[in-house]
């Protein structure tokens, strides 16, 4: 079927929505970040690296190990992600062409559809490559020794980049839900984002505060998390 009314106002409005809400959620995991799980997250991280880099004979194992686990999710998800987007390729160009002016338009609409959702992978894979080039990175930095162009501040950087650039790519594939659905309809389409938003808000949102704010902020990504650190005051 071609574009009806229901598709030029459910879909900006699902997709804004969808929009709108990750803007929220940017806003709070900057400002305020122990009232979101990503932030929590975050700073959990960074004081788990501390705590690998303080004796890395003893903890080097154990902290590869587990960048190594996280490295074999981003794989996971970049290897789906592009076999994704060579099965949405080859359905756009086994297309075939007609003279009819009504299956030509359909065409184009369900074409753009398709590349839509296309690009939700491609961004997928892009990030989740991205987060295994950092999680390599930090596999090597959390186990050398202290210099003063490495310290733990920066090794847990690059580690939250390499959480971040994933989080980025699980949500391109959470975009790409509502935009397949779109090929049956607008209000599934729409309906679908409804129910994402409702779904990741109870995901993402810290209803039960497990830091306290004043404590987990001193972690929070302008140097001060070594000045927390030397007063033995680290997140459980």
């Amino acid at each position: 079927m071609g574009m009806s009314i229901l598709d030029y106002v459910l879909v900006p409005l699902g997709l804004g929505l969808m929009v709108a809400y990750h803007v929220w959620l940017l806003y709070m995991v900057m400002r305020h970040p122990t009232k979101t799980v990503i932030g929590i997250n975050s700073i959990n991280r960074r004081a788990w690296v501390h705590t690998m880099m303080e004796d890395p004979s003893k903890n080097g194992i154990l902290a590869v190990q587990t960048l190594r686990n996280n490295i074999m999710s981003s794989t996971l998800l970049a290897s789906t992600a592009i076999t994704l987007c060579s099965l949405v390729g080859m359905l756009m160009t086994q297309s075939s062409p007609s003279s009819s002016l009504t299956l030509v338009v359909n065409q184009k609409h369900f074409s753009l559809k398709s590349f839509l959702i296309l690009s939700c992978f491609l961004v997928a894979f892009l990030m989740n490559i991205q987060s295994v080039r950092f999680y390599n990175h930090a596999s090597i930095l959390i186990n050398a020794r202290r210099s003063p162009l490495l310290t733990p501040e920066y090794v847990a950087d690059v580690v939250n980049r390499a959480s971040y650039f994933w989080s980025v790519g699980l949500r391109a594939f959470y975009f790409s839900f509502p935009l397949f659905l779109w090929i049956f309809g607008a209000v599934p389409m729409f309906l679908c984002c409804v129910g994402l938003v409702c779904m990741l808000r109870l995901l993402d949102v810290m209803f039960h505060g497990m830091v306290a704010a004043e404590e987990a902020d001193e972690f929070v990504g302008d140097g001060r998390g070594e000045r927390a650190l030397s007063s033995s005051q680290m997140p459980s």
